[in-house]
């Protein structure tokens, strides 16, 4: 049985989930990074990162939270905190593919018919941050949903690793409290032209049960493949992602450097 309960009061945010989902957060987590060896079980404040982020994802109450490891050093990081976790196959190409074995492997009946797909560097999100994502899932037509922010920063516009989303917004706010529109591109070039802001993409997704199988079963497709966005593929594919905006890009932890702003920033919580 997966823990639902969330390990304190839930945070304040403007969307909640929409009433008809019956959600599931995969954080899906490997040792193999390049710039950080050993990335989630580096330390922050006596605990490894990844079960920092699980804490938060625990606290945005949308469901329950399942690691799905490559090792099972993190899956026993993730247990001694009373956690879940599961084992997956180490050679998964994505992280898409991991979290789709892990929650066939816990849910066979597909009782949960949304997976979130919550990144494992993560540690200083706002819970809010994760119930936003699962908001343009209450439009039926929307097959995947994603977040973004609008970029501040000049340098962030020309930087091809800040992957920038094409969407056009709405000038007000929806039900949910959140501007959503629909994805119709993500590149990192700075796309669109012309005067207006640019929008970061976070890279947090929410998938409808039955588009998440069809998503790892399809082919990488050319636009992926040329840009490096495996989004791109159900784009190309036809399915239809949607974009709610937040305010903040969450820090994500990829770098030594990025580890010691985590930490002086969970040092003020």
């Amino acid at each position: 049985m997966l823990a639902t309960d969330s390990p304190g009061p839930r945070e304040g945010g403007p969307a909640e989930r929409p009433a008809a989902l019956n959600p599931i957060v995969v954080i899906p987590a490997r040792l193999a990074a390049t710039r950080l060896p050993l990335k989630p079980l580096a330390d922050i404040h006596g605990e490894p990162m990844i079960v920092h982020v699980w804490r938060r994802a625990m606290a945005a109450g949308v469901g329950p939270v399942l690691v799905a490891c490559a090792e099972a050093a993190v899956a026993e990081a993730i247990t001694r905190a009373g956690g879940n976790a599961v084992l997956t196959r180490p050679d998964h190409p994505s992280g898409s593919d991991r979290i789709f074995e892990a929650v066939e492997r816990v849910d066979p009946d597909r009782a949960f018919d949304t997976v979130v797909n919550l990144q494992g560097d993560l540690p200083t999100i706002d819970p809010a941050v994760v119930r936003a994502v699962l908001a343009p899932l209450a439009d039926p037509a929307v097959d995947i949903a994603t977040l973004a922010a609008t970029i501040t920063i000049p340098e962030e516009r020309t930087n091809p690793s800040v992957v920038k989303a094409v969407a056009g917004f709405p000038d007000a706010p929806g039900a949910a409290g959140l501007r959503i529109a629909r994805a119709l591109y993500f590149s990192r070039a700075s796309v669109p032209s012309g005067d207006g802001p640019l929008y970061h993409h976070i890279g947090i997704y929410s998938y409808r049960r039955a588009a998440l199988a069809r998503f790892v079963a399809l082919p990488p497709s050319p636009l992926e493949r040329r840009e490096r966005l495996e989004q791109l593929r159900a784009l190309e594919a036809g399915m239809t992602i949607a974009v709610a905006r937040v305010d903040v890009v969450p820090l994500g932890v990829d770098t030594p450097a990025d580890l010691e702003r985590a930490r002086a920033l969970l040092a003020e919580t």
